[in-house]
């Protein structure tokens, strides 16, 4: 039977909802492993198991960053263990992790990928989504591959608790760094990533100043709050909260986008949302192209108007 192997990063105690994803195509194609870098508890592996993971590689980096050590860690155990395929998530530590492993051991990565087979065939959305590209890795394996988000859905099945094996983090010498303090970004409402309705902003709103219209429809709403590229590089609103092909990816029931042209960057970021619904003051701005329900108007009047309705509800 195939093997494959899927990096999974701790967040707040628990594998992220990307881990997930890759665990749910993982076990479509072979015997899966994750390779947990956490702390790591009972519930956790529980979790991963119910996914489809039927053994798990623990690692515990504590106060190290975890790209040089987990890399050499993973490198050591694949002189004894051979997977046919790597999976990673299209995310910062993973995308570490990935470059340094596939220097370690001689091997390319593909990226972005939507789609990947035990062979190691991908495709890639390019041109914003408007075309497929397929690639293939050709050398040995593993096969090291990295998953855009929300690629595929995330499906328990049910799996018994998997077998756990802890590895020992090598000594990297001066590769290796200390974390010596972190900061979690204040936030109201669902997480981006995870929301099941989003109101984004862009450069439509005018001001740094108008975005709160935005944030108080999201609160209205319970809903998360997105922006374009555009205002994120003005300094309107922090990166966390970019959209768009080089932010986050995301797939919501109902993606607001208000004063958003549409422009290919920000598309590639939200055009699998379930319902689009589009404002925006120019009739033939790109949004509506992909829009199932269009306003065409100035956000300055519609939005006042929206929420001043919600209020009253």
């Amino acid at each position: 039977m195939a093997e494959v192997w899927v990096f999974v990063r701790e967040f707040d105690g628990a594998p992220t909802p990307l881990a997930l994803e890759l665990l749910t195509k993982a076990r479509q194609v072979g015997d899966t492993t994750a390779v947990y870098v956490g702390t790591g508890s009972e519930e956790a592996f529980a979790r991963l198991g119910e996914y489809g993971a039927k053994n798990v590689f623990h690692l515990d980096p504590k106060d190290s960053l975890v790209a040089a050590p987990v890399a050499r860690a993973m490198a050591e155990r694949l002189e004894t263990d051979k997977p046919d395929l790597i999976l990673f998530g299209q995310a910062y530590d993973d995308r570490d992790v990935a470059g340094r492993l596939a220097a370690r051991i001689g091997r390319p990565i593909l990226s972005n990928a939507t789609n990947v087979t035990l062979e190691g065939s991908t495709s890639h959305e390019i041109f914003g989504g408007t075309q497929i590209a397929e690639a293939e890795i050709t050398s040995a394996g593993p096969k090291l591959v990295l998953i855009r988000p929300k690629s595929f859905a995330a499906e328990p099945t049910g799996g018994a608790a998997p077998q756990v094996t802890v590895l020992d983090l090598p000594d990297v010498g001066g590769a290796g760094a200390k974390v010596t303090g972190t900061h979690v970004e204040e936030r109201q409402g669902p997480k981006l990533e995870d929301a099941s309705v989003i109101v984004s902003g862009g450069r439509g709103l005018g001001s740094a100043e108008n975005y709160e219209l935005i944030e108080k429809l999201g609160k209205l709403l319970r809903a998360a709050t997105g922006a374009t590229r555009a205002i994120v590089d003005a300094g309107w609103v922090p990166y966390a909260k970019q959209v768009g092909q080089t932010g986050k990816t995301v797939k919501p029931d109902v993606y607001i986008a208000c004063g958003i042209s549409g422009a290919m960057q920000h598309l590639v970021g939200m055009k699998d949302s379930k319902v689009i619904i589009a404002i925006n003051k120019d009739a033939d701005a790109p949004i509506f192209g992909i829009a199932d329900l269009g306003v065409v108007g100035d956000v300055h009047k519609v939005l006042p108007k929206l929420i001043e309705a919600l209020e009253k509800r």
